[in-house]
């Protein structure tokens, strides 16, 4: 909130990201249009690029697409909608591609976990049609394009 003090509406965030995210935030006035981006039935893709700790074998490689933490059998699973999960950089601490549908607390950390991957870090890129195109720290307005593209999910 302290980058977007300067603005005299009083600006609402759309979703979450926890303390050790970063990306993509989007922030309105329309109350009605934050309400229906963050509504559970809303199925507004969120894409995050995820880089994890070590690099998986075949053992205990990360699910492929589709993929739901539903499918655990840990006790602290839940249902969720499935995600899509892609391979973008196979390196020693390889980064994934993650799309969500449906987005609960710290749910790509727990996915990995389920796997045996600990998280390091997680960016979001996409909301729906919206791609993070700002630096850190910086901010812009959505264009009228956008926030109809917004309205019309």
């Amino acid at each position: 909130m302290d980058l977007v003090k300067d603005i005299p509406a009083r600006l609402y965030p759309v979703g979450r990201l926890d303390y050790g995210s970063e990306g993509l935030l989007l922030m309105t006035n329309d109350g009605a249009l934050a309400q229906k981006l963050t509504k559970a039935g809303s199925h507004v893709p969120k894409t995050y690029l995820v880089k994890v700790s070590g690099k998986p074998d075949s053992a205990r490689s990360p699910p492929s697409a589709p993929a739901s933490p539903s499918n655990s059998t840990t006790a602290a699973a839940s249902k969720t909608s499935p995600a899509s999960i892609k391979l973008i950089e196979n390196a020693t601490n390889p980064w994934y591609e993650v799309v969500l549908i449906e987005g609960r607390n710290r749910q790509i950390r727990r996915m990995f976990a389920v796997v045996g991957f600990h998280v390091e870090k997680i960016k979001r890129t996409k909301i729906g049609p919206l791609e993070l195109d700002v630096e850190p720290g910086k901010y812009r307005a959505l264009t009228v394009r956008e926030v109809a593209q917004l309205k019309a999910l």
